[in-house]
């Protein structure tokens, strides 16, 4: 993807039939805000279109659309027929890959999208181009994307455990603390026998520190086990804080409580 970024991209203006655009597959099954569209055509009926779709030549009276899948619902909700369009030189053409990843970022800078939409375009842009080309498309670190992915990022032969052997949340964990397939898998065959909890346990540890052993990283989750549980009663303000503090941390609200008074323990 990098040589179409770098490159500068030629175009000429047109005005062709809206019909003669085409939407590529995968763009055309993915949900695009109503809300937001419909404010659109209204700004696009008021103040008229600032930035025109761009396209580019597929076949005879045939134009693929490479960006503004947005600005291209929002005019064929008001209407029009003939709308102006930037068309790609054939010496800029995209591939298709890189039309999906234009698309998709695009339409992620253009809108304040949620963690659950977030997610969802991280999936469909992986799938796409891949999660290196996704990442770095994005602006986001591999790991970050990881954690958007969530299990769809585990590969298959992980997934094979699931839900017989690992849970969902188990394969997912595992694969972003060791995104190197076979060790993963060596590891998965290890803390497969080990009850839920002390594999939790052992999960949180591996992610703590990937480059111990598994006798060691088993010796700190059944310590972890042994350890005196407290209760804690907290108000509600005091709750939602823990919980996102926890999330902010990438652990379980239990997790952060105990790191938080271990902390604070060591300080006494």
């Amino acid at each position: 993807m990098a040589k179409r970024y770098n490159s500068p991209i030629s175009y000429r203006l047109r005005e062709i039939p809206i019909k003669q655009i085409k939407v590529w597959h995968d763009a055309q099954a993915r949900k695009l805000d109503r809300e937001g569209i419909s404010e659109l055509a209204r700004s696009i009926k008021n103040e008229g279109l600032q930035n025109p779709p761009m396209v580019q030549k597929d076949g005879k009276n045939s134009y693929l659309l490479m960006s503004g899948q947005r600005r291209l619902a929002a005019l064929k909700r008001i209407g029009a027929k003939k709308i102006p369009v930037l068309l790609l030189t054939n010496s800029t053409k995209y591939d298709l890959d890189n039309a999906k990843a234009a698309s998709v970022v695009e339409n992620l800078h253009r809108n304040k999208m949620n963690t659950k939409d977030m997610t969802a375009a991280c999936v469909f842009l992986s799938e796409s181009v891949g999660q290196s080309k996704a990442a770095k498309s994005l602006g986001i670190s591999p790991q970050t994307l990881k954690k958007y992915l969530g299990f769809a990022a585990v590969p298959d032969k992980l997934k094979e455990y699931v839900p017989k052997k690992l849970s969902r949340d188990d394969a997912t964990r595992l694969y972003q603390s060791i995104p190197n397939v076979p060790k993963a898998i060596k590891i998965a065959e290890k803390i497969i026998p080990l009850d839920q909890r002390l594999r939790k346990k052992y999960l949180y540890h591996l992610a703590k520190s990937t480059k111990s052993s598994h006798p060691k990283l088993l010796k700190k989750a059944k310590a972890a086990l042994l350890q005196q549980r407290v209760t804690l009663e907290l108000n509600k303000s005091h709750a939602r804080k823990l919980r996102s503090l926890a999330a902010k941390n990438n652990l379980e609200v239990t997790e952060m409580a105990a790191k938080i008074m271990s902390d604070y323990m060591k300080r006494r």
